[in-house]
């Protein structure tokens, strides 16, 4: 069989300890939860890894291996590589949109699932299709991106986003700048051509057929997936919400502690019937 990935991954493991599998952002990599993963470190096995388009992942099939549906088997066959039948799921935004992919149509694999700023996608076609002219824009940009200077000038712009509330002023976001700047921007494109919010299949009328323990965790300066969020409660069976105080959209970034203690309250906690 042709391979078509080779996925650059970390796994931490600690005899007898649950893994969670963490799956980062949009121009994130596998480091994207670095301080969280310190706090946890005695507690669980974690695995890591840079999804297509991201740090040192190569997609060595065609463009069609950028998309949600073949990451999402890629991760599952990770998983089958790596021996591990069941873990916990944590994702942030675009890993968290593939995160709740996973849940839906591999629950079999996870025991329970953080949502961090996370949607199922757009629920119209016309919502889509723009969504896919605008993924497109700024997909070409990154393509034409062809200095560091560049690169650094688009993400400032992209951290101006209002879901971003004031992360460009948290004392971190130098660090986590720098982290974004060792992605390939013409990588990145792919990975936004193909793997976007416009190009995702939308997810909002499987929600009902959940059956796994989910955890959404939205920042509260982050008005548009808050609204997003409230939606999926009323949807997905065995969901709850937590609003975390002094976020925006990267509430593990910005406030890490309450992250990792809702995170602690949920894995350990037993599942309301």
């Amino acid at each position: 069989m042709e391979k078509t990935y080779q996925l650059n991954y970390s796994f931490i493991t600690h005899s007898n300890k649950p893994v969670i599998l963490f799956l980062h952002g949009f121009m994130g990599n596998l480091a994207e939860f670095q301080p969280v993963i310190e706090l946890l470190n005695q507690e669980y096995s974690l695995l890591t890894v840079d999804l297509p388009g991201h740090g040192k992942t190569q997609v060595l099939g065609g463009d069609e291996y950028y998309t949600m549906e073949n990451t999402a088997n890629a991760i599952i066959n990770l998983l089958a590589e790596l021996k591990i039948n069941q873990c916990l799921l944590v994702g942030y935004s675009m890993g968290g949109r593939l995160a709740l992919y996973l849940t839906l149509h591999f629950p079999e694999h996870f025991t329970k699932v953080i949502l961090e700023s996370a949607s199922p996608g757009l629920a119209t076609e016309r919502e889509q299709l723009a969504r896919i002219k605008s993924d497109a824009q700024i997909a070409r940009k990154l393509a034409r991106t062809t200095s560091k200077i560049d690169f650094e000038t688009f993400l400032n712009n992209w951290y101006n986003q209002p879901i971003f509330s004031d992360i460009k002023h948290h004392p971190q976001f130098a660090t986590m700048l720098a982290s974004r700047l060792q992605n390939q921007p013409e990588e990145l494109a792919k990975s936004l051509q193909f793997m976007g919010t416009g190009k995702q299949l939308s997810l909002w009328n499987k929600l009902a057929e959940n059956t796994t323990p989910l955890l959404l965790l939205v920042g509260e300066h982050d008005q548009k997936f808050r609204e997003i969020n409230t939606e999926i409660l009323k949807k997905a069976q065995l969901a709850q919400l937590q609003i975390i105080n002094h976020a925006g959209h990267n509430i593990h970034l910005e406030n890490t502690q309450k992250f990792v203690q809702n995170m602690q309250n949920f894995l350990t906690n037993p599942t309301p019937k």
